[in-house]
């Protein structure tokens, strides 16, 4: 594989949500050297479950720069047994939300140091590293935020809609509880504060339901729209269709056009560039979109893929960087 043409001392920040963000996360990881790249993840998504704190965002992630995740899911873990899952259902306590014997043993790690006064943010580290993921992983804040989804069945917590409704219910509008009261997390502070940030990428995750939380945080928006370097975007949406996901089905309950463009215009100005898929390209150049555009293979079934677009965003944003200043 060709190296990259990127900065070698530029160091990136990748914002990303679970499976479809965690594929180009991984990506990222395998084209950027240690110490170059932080990836902040929504955790938007926590709750309480069973006296645990669980984080399916940050998990899958982890998973899945560790090697981990189950590889047909993309989330929990591989080689997985349900020993205290089926004990809980012979007592009767029937579990809506399964948690592997695994995986349930890094969520009683990660209640006890919780609980001995490390941060969210400590615990992360201690996690990651522990899994030999070389690369620093965070979460969007230490602060509890809560995405709260406002259905026709009326506002549910979002695991109650995701997980237990299977979406299924109509979405009326999305809630980000705390979040205004919220702390941006050490590690993103320091990523959006760094002189040699080569620029920023928004993963292909659902722009509502995983990026939105953390531009919901104090002064992160605003942050991203002051940057020098480039903030680029891979679209969640190939053909009208989510990647993963319901961003598409959600998108549509918004009265939205569920498209690479709606995405795009969402995200709005603090987009300099976007990564929309081949097939999208003619309709997106079209839309007269005043933003730069990379068409590419964006669809990411194998590690090769997932490199690939890596290295394919990493170049889009060192030519971002390194364009006049005259458009946009």
């Amino acid at each position: 594989m060709t190296p990259p043409s990127h900065p070698s001392a530029a160091h990136y920040l990748a914002l990303c949500g679970g499976v479809g963000g965690a594929k180009l996360a991984l990506g990222l990881s395998h084209a950027l050297p240690p110490g170059n790249l932080t990836i902040v993840v929504n955790n938007g998504d926590d709750f309480d479950y069973l006296g645990l704190t669980i984080c399916p965002d940050l998990d899958t992630v982890t998973y899945t720069l560790a090697n981990l995740a189950h590889p047909l899911q993309g989330w929990g873990r591989d080689e997985e047994s349900w020993a205290a899952h089926a004990v809980q259902k012979q007592l009767q306590v029937e579990p809506w939300f399964q948690l592997g014997d695994k995986d349930l043993g890094l969520h009683l790690a990660r209640r006890a140091m919780l609980d001995a006064g490390h941060s969210l943010s400590a615990v992360t580290t201690a996690i990651t590293r522990a899994f030999g993921i070389g690369h620093r992983v965070s979460p969007m804040t230490d602060d509890p935020v809560r995405t709260l989804v406002d259905t026709d069945l009326g506002p549910l917590p979002f695991q109650d809609y995701f997980v237990r409704q299977r979406c299924a219910p109509v979405v009326r509008g999305l809630r980000y509880l705390g979040a205004d009261a919220a702390q941006a997390a050490p590690a993103l502070l320091a990523a959006l504060g760094d002189r040699q940030l080569g620029g920023v990428i928004i993963c292909p995750s659902n722009p509502y339901l995983s990026i939105d939380p953390i531009l919901a945080l104090p002064g992160v928006r605003d942050a991203l729209r002051r940057l020098s370097a480039p903030v680029i975007a891979v679209a969640p949406i190939v053909g009208g269709s989510a990647i993963k996901g319901p961003t598409a089905k959600i998108m549509r309950e918004l009265g939205l056009d569920p498209s690479a463009q709606a995405v795009a215009r969402h995200y709005g100005d603090l987009l300099d560039g976007y990564v929309i898929d081949a097939a999208d390209w003619p309709a997106a150049r079209e839309s007269g979109a005043n933003l730069s555009l990379l068409p590419a293979d964006i669809v990411m079934r194998t590690l090769d893929d997932k490199i690939r677009l890596a290295r394919c965003c990493l170049d889009f944003a060192n030519a971002l960087a390194n364009q006049p200043t005259t458009g946009n």
